[in-house]
């Protein structure tokens, strides 16, 4: 399907990361996946479940759970249907849950139909680790936007799997020496082809080589989540921000609910919102 919206794939480092910019507000819902078993979470599904469920088909994705970072209409408006069409669990953070009930409310604010509302199956609290796959993330209570805002921490070792030493398979060249099978398909493709030929039989390793962070509406290039809204604050986000968020390496890519990928080292050192006073 391509319908001139965008959406950004990236399969690198054994990790399928589908994010897909939904409904009016643009909300990034993004789709992790585990390219081996092939199992995933969807985070954030506001709107446009069809869209959703498209990518997840074309890549053979089962989903394992369903996640809101907080439970803002533009962020939990495609929960209902997405469970109803994978029977995977929703997740929410339970000081949320009274926003979440009260959707008839935030649709007005924005003048929308209020969607439908499922049943939250798991309630998220500090600390919990969500596995799928090879892959897990911390959930991080991240207060401040909403009362039950959480970001989804994945440190560089998530999803690493203890590969087996690679087998060394080896034929007779025309010398009468042995080459490694590797060394001579790499031969046979030529000094221009630059795809890498893995050796027969050789075990794969996936690793992150950068921490993740899907921080939904806490934390923004160049911003941070507002706080005039039901239930924020600015003292909470900021403590959240300064406390938790901050204490995370430099190198960690950071996805936020709306707008573009960023790093903690980037907003550290340039989100006006953090700089010293």
């Amino acid at each position: 399907m391509n319908d001139g919206r965008r959406a950004l794939t990236a399969v690198s480092d054994g990790l399928i990361h589908i994010t897909i910019p939904v409904g009016m507000l643009q909300c990034n819902c993004s789709i992790i996946g585990d390219p081996a078993t092939r199992e995933a979470l969807v985070v954030d599904p506001g709107d446009e479940v069809t869209r959703i469920l498209d990518l997840i088909g074309r890549h053979r994705l089962m989903v394992k759970a369903i996640v809101s970072t907080h439970a803002h209409i533009d962020h939990v408006g495609g929960l209902s249907k997405l469970h109803q069409y994978t029977g995977a669990p929703v997740l929410m953070h339970r000081d949320d849950l009274p926003l979440y009930q009260a959707m008839d409310e935030q649709a007005a604010f924005l003048g929308v139909i209020p969607p439908d509302l499922t049943d939250v199956d798991q309630l998220l609290k500090e600390g919990d680790v969500l596995r799928w796959g090879a892959f897990e993330a911390q959930v991080i209570h991240t207060p401040g936007h909403t009362p039950g805002s959480v970001s989804l921490y994945l440190p560089h070792d998530a999803g690493r799997i203890t590969a087996a030493a690679p087998k060394k398979f080896s034929v007779k060249d025309e010398a009468g020496d042995d080459i490694a099978i590797s060394d001579l398909l790499k031969k046979m493709a030529g000094p221009d082809d630059s795809q890498e030929i893995a050796a027969a039989g050789e075990s794969e390793q996936i690793q992150l080589r950068a921490p993740q962070l899907f921080s939904g509406d806490t934390l923004f290039a160049g911003s941070i989540g507002r706080t005039d809204l039901w239930g924020g604050s600015m003292e909470q986000i900021m403590d959240s921000l300064h406390t938790k968020l901050m204490h995370l390496p430099d190198d960690t890519i950071v996805h936020p609910g709306h707008g573009p990928v960023t790093t903690i080292g980037n907003e550290r050192h340039s989100n006006p919102f953090l700089q010293p006073e």
